[in-house]
């Protein structure tokens, strides 16, 4: 009898908690969206930005995840680098949060170049305000990895008004395959022009090569990429990881000899999981 009872307690919680996952939300609820070119009633549900909450009702680990999946900032690969992700950290414990970003566009935005980092900022100030004893990580891939790494570097330079007093500097930080660098010699041209072009001035060049932005206050991180890698090519991620070790911040790269770009979770040439890696890694830095 006393196992039925624990059995059906599961079950009821294992419902509690399925009913939080994946659940949608306007990121900017019903107001305007600062910074829009647009009113909200002139955009395509696509254009406005939103927050999946993969909260888990009772969770003991003290970190929780902001998740930015890549598309070149011209699309957003919301599942497998988004949803499959939450998913999984859910399965191990952790609550999670996925963020669908306005991709840059003059159409949309007062100034494209900073749309996607100010909903990254209002993302992570939601997390802390629902989470304020945990310590934020965010985790992005590909073009969303170089929105990770904006949040990490630029926590600076608050967007909006209401985000001056919001503490904006992720705790740790994990870049997959990411854009890092706006160098001609090896970042991704396409995510370059829809983030700062057609025309490239010095200065977004300078700001948004995110190598050039590590200082003594970055977080540690964790970096992974395929060394086979055409897309993004993987001297994006050693030159991340050459910065980060001038300034003396802990941390690591898990590399693929082969699995090209945009795999997610699974690299179907290695065995190894890059995500269990992960995981061990940010539970063996001290606290």
């Amino acid at each position: 009898m006393k196992s039925i009872l624990i059995l059906m307690l599961s079950m009821v919680a294992m419902q509690i908690q399925a009913q939080t996952k994946g659940e949608v939300r306007n990121l900017y609820g019903d107001e305007e969206i600062p910074g829009a070119a647009l009113p909200v009633g002139q955009l395509t549900d696509a254009e406005i930005p939103k927050l999946y909450d993969y909260q888990l009702a009772s969770s003991e680990k003290d970190l929780v995840f902001l998740v930015i999946p890549g598309g070149g900032y011209s699309g957003v690969a919301i599942n497998h680098e988004g949803h499959d992700v939450a998913a999984r950290l859910n399965d191990q414990g952790y609550s999670a949060f996925v963020l669908s970003y306005r991709l840059p566009t003059v159409k949309t935005m007062k100034d494209k170049r900073f749309g996607p980092l100010q909903d990254a900022q209002y993302a992570l100030a939601t997390i802390r305000k629902e989470n304020k004893n945990k310590k934020v990580v965010v985790i992005g891939f590909s073009a969303g990895g170089h929105l990770a790494g904006s949040l990490s570097t630029l926590y600076n330079h608050p967007q909006t008004k209401e985000l001056k007093k919001a503490n904006l500097r992720p705790d740790f930080s994990v870049l997959c395959y990411p854009v890092i660098s706006m160098n001609d010699t090896i970042t991704h041209k396409g995510s370059k022009e829809k983030l700062i072009g057609p025309e490239f001035s010095a200065k977004d060049v300078e700001l948004f090569s995110l190598e050039k932005r590590v200082t003594k206050n970055s977080q540690p991180t964790f970096l992974m990429s395929a060394k086979d890698d055409k897309v993004v090519p993987i001297e994006n991620t050693y030159r991340y990881q050459q910065s980060l070790n001038r300034m003396g911040i802990p941390n690591t790269l898990f590399t693929y000899e082969e699995g090209g770009h945009g795999f997610g979770l699974v690299n179907k040439t290695d065995a190894r999981d890059w995500f269990a890696a992960m995981l061990d890694w940010l539970n063996s830095l001290p606290e």
